[in-house]
């Protein structure tokens, strides 16, 4: 029997994931949107390139919360999209009553499910998931880490001229402008960049890796990114379904783990069939743990900002 995964919002995100999943073949997808004829359009279309692509999957779009009933993964993309000269946090109360809407439903029909929260901003809809949901903590992901990992070894790989796949980068913190990503955890072959690279060049593409979603959404004028998102959310799908224990960046609740309390926030963890199975702890600088506090506490802000979940 196929694995089931479901993806709630039929946008350029959340269609993009589906697409991905059902070329790959390692799950049924459903593709759920409350706009009527958009999410069994889109799921036709990739239906009918599943033959091209020799996947057996079947694809299913609905507006019916049921039909998504006993999913194996839920991926959340559902809410409004950045447009130019916002911020992720500038989505705040207009997301968070979407994703208490669709995670109700979500807890009921697939109550087993790991619910993977790529809406932003991502880290406190991730908890407003958790609370909704009653969920264990390690079933309930966000998906910023990957993305933002992603980013940072691309614009590496521009740098120095190498392939992006012998690039390996952490990005610790909230998925927002208060990221962290880590110098000497970013990797060729090994060899660490500050080997590699000036700090001023370090600097920069620091820089661009926080800006990465700004940048897109600044180029295209009508949207956000979509492309690399969905990929990051298909990986981490991956990862789950085939039990596979990747150690990725994502969002998770913290009790304790580097010294951060009941938020959700970007750290390393192992990602299998029950969802997080560990949270993997190392030693940050004085320097890096200043920058990761601070960008927990921007997290923080935005928790209160919203008020009783």
């Amino acid at each position: 029997m196929k694995a089931k995964v479901s993806i709630i919002g039929a946008g350029n995100v959340g269609a993009t994931t589906a697409q991905l999943i059902a070329y790959a073949g390692f799950a049924d997808v459903v593709l759920f949107d409350i706009t009527e004829g958009v999410p069994q359009g889109k799921a036709l279309d990739i239906a009918e390139a599943c033959p091209l692509w020799n996947s057996s999957v079947t694809v299913t779009g609905t507006n019916i919360f049921s039909d998504t009933a006993q999913s194996d993964a839920v991926v959340i993309t559902a809410g409004f999209p950045r447009k130019p000269g916002m911020s992720r946090d500038d989505l705040l109360h207009a997301n968070a009553d979407v994703i208490k809407k669709v995670t109700l439903e979500i807890s009921r029909m697939s109550p087993e499910c790991v619910i993977i929260v790529v809406t932003n901003p991502m880290d406190v809809m991730a908890q407003i998931a958790l609370k909704i949901s009653d969920f264990s903590s390690k079933k309930v992901i966000g998906m910023g880490g990957v993305l933002d990992s992603s980013r940072l070894r691309t614009f590496v790989s521009m740098e120095l001229g190498v392939s992006p796949e012998d690039v390996e980068a952490i990005v610790l913190g909230g998925h927002g402008d208060q990221m962290v990503p880590l110098p000497r955890f970013t990797t060729v072959k090994g060899i660490p960049i500050t080997e590699l690279l000036s700090k001023n060049k370090i600097d920069e593409i620091m820089q661009r890796t926080k800006n990465g979603g700004a940048e897109i959404v600044s180029l295209l004028k009508t949207g956000s990114a979509y492309y690399a998102p969905a990929a990051a959310s298909c990986q981490m799908v991956k990862s789950i379904l085939f039990d596979e224990k990747r150690l990725l960046p994502c969002s998770a609740y913290l009790r304790g783990e580097f010294g951060i309390n009941d938020i959700f926030v970007g750290v390393p963890v192992i990602l299998g069939k029950n969802g997080i199975e560990k949270i993997v702890e190392f030693d940050l600088t004085p320097e890096e743990k200043t920058l990761f506090y601070k960008s927990a506490t921007a997290v923080s802000t935005l928790l209160e900002k919203i008020g009783d979940l």
